[in-house]
């Protein structure tokens, strides 16, 4: 569990200024994964009070770009984010509840998966997404 000198020490090593705002977001992001823009701006409110909802997107999109925070955005789905990265993982999504849970890679290194036809690409990721019914719901189903 990463501690808020952790999270400066991040920011730092990523060449962006260490804010308030950029502390209350990554610690969201970190204890919360997959959660989307709207969670995370009431989870920074809650830890800071007042804060803008650009001045979240400013900062999720600045972690992004840093590589510090992964967005993911499964079909059908709004925008989520995650501090999980620097490996290839995978997701399972429940068509149901938009449940997500990190699948580890599939097999190997990353990319994981080899395209049949690269195209002449230089293959560095494979993103896979499985889709299905988490417990709760296929239990739900069932009863």
């Amino acid at each position: 569990m990463p501690s808020p000198s952790d999270f400066e020490r991040m920011l730092r090593e990523s060449a962006l200024r260490v804010t308030s705002p950029r502390l209350a977001v990554l610690s969201a992001v970190h204890d919360h994964p997959h959660a989307d823009t709207e969670s995370i701006i009431g989870l920074v409110r809650d830890s800071l009070g007042t804060v803008s909802d650009q001045a979240v997107y400013d900062v999720l999109k600045a972690l992004t770009g840093a590589g510090l925070v992964r967005r993911i955005q499964p079909q059908g789905s709004v925008a989520r984010y995650e501090t999980r990265v620097g490996d290839n993982h995978h997701h399972i999504v429940c068509r149901s509840c938009g449940a997500i849970a990190d699948v580890d890679c599939a097999v190997g290194h990353a990319p994981c998966l080899y395209a049949s036809d690269d195209h002449g690409f230089a293959v560095d990721e494979a993103e896979v997404v499985y889709w299905g019914l988490c417990p709760d719901c296929s239990s739900a189903r069932g009863s």
